[in-house]
């Protein structure tokens, strides 16, 4: 969309406001995870993903998959902001009836491609999108990018779909990961440790990139590579930190999940919006 970095930064920013209002509305949901990932869903909506919010079935789209599906406020948040419903929606999270729901329902809302709830599933769906674009519609322009966990690497069909995308290369698929360190139980490497994460990924056939998770710009430039990438595919290992933008919650496990006071709610926001006039463009 042609936004300076400055101006990604500032849609990141807005998209955590919105987090914590979704949640404050809800009175319960997910705040870590989708915090820390504002900054890779801003590069993926205003600027890496060939889109048209005006028309979700544009049959040239790229193609996104959100694995972890819990952390989907961030999804929605970065919807709204560009442009495929109105941000008043967002208040109706987890509400009965509500077409965001607090995993993310394909069939409720035009624009997303996958239903997720299960965890572990995304990247099987995603490659077998990326299969059928390069193998069966040889749509090479087109590309799938999926975003996960790691906590969810524990589940084993993640390494059953990483070997299945090395057997057939599918250059057209990208995979995102969330490196949080944490998961609902503490941490990754506490609960199930992953390293050597990078030599995990490249055993299985993929071509890895080590990112800073909150530089738009690196983030962005990965994705570039992967696409020009077109013998294997590409996993991204961004490097976040959980609850980022909100002090009290960075770092911390057990604001994976969020249903604690409207205090918390509104120390949160007030944090959120000491944020104002310090975004440079510079990544810090």
């Amino acid at each position: 969309m042609g936004l300076s970095v400055t101006q990604l930064q500032e849609k990141a920013l807005a998209i955590r406001r919105s987090i914590i209002t979704m949640l404050e509305y809800a009175g319960s949901g997910h705040s870590a995870g989708p915090l820390g990932l504002a900054d890779i869903f801003a590069a993926l909506y205003f600027d890496i993903l060939n889109i048209k919010p005006e028309d979700p079935e544009w049959t040239e789209r790229d193609i996104f998959f959100l694995s972890n599906g819990h952390t989907v406020p961030v999804q929605y948040a970065a919807m709204a902001e560009a442009g495929y419903f109105d941000k008043e929606e967002l208040k109706t999270l987890r509400k009965l009836g509500s077409r965001l729901q607090g995993h993310p329902e394909r069939e409720k809302l035009p624009g997303l491609e996958n239903t997720s709830g299960p965890l572990g599933s995304g990247l099987s769906q995603a490659a077998g999108y990326a299969y059928s674009l390069q193998h069966i519609d040889k749509s090479p322009h087109r590309f799938v990018y999926v975003v996960m966990g790691d906590g969810e690497l524990n589940e084993g069909n993640i390494w059953e779909a990483a070997m299945f995308a090395g057997k057939y290369k599918l250059g057209q698929l990208i995979g995102i990961i969330d490196r949080n360190n944490i998961q609902i139980d503490g941490s990754t490497e506490d609960v199930m440790p992953l390293e050597n994460l990078k030599g995990k990924w490249e055993s299985f056939g993929w071509h890895v990139i080590e990112v800073d998770g909150h530089n738009i710009e690196s983030i962005i430039d990965a994705a570039s590579q992967g696409r020009a990438i077109t013998n294997q595919p590409t996993v991204i290992i961004a490097h976040t930190i959980p609850g980022k933008g909100v002090d009290f919650m960075e770092y911390d496990y057990k604001w994976h999940g969020y249903g604690k006071s409207p205090d918390d709610y509104k120390e949160a926001m007030k944090r959120l919006r000491s944020l104002d006039g310090k975004i440079t463009g510079e990544h810090e």
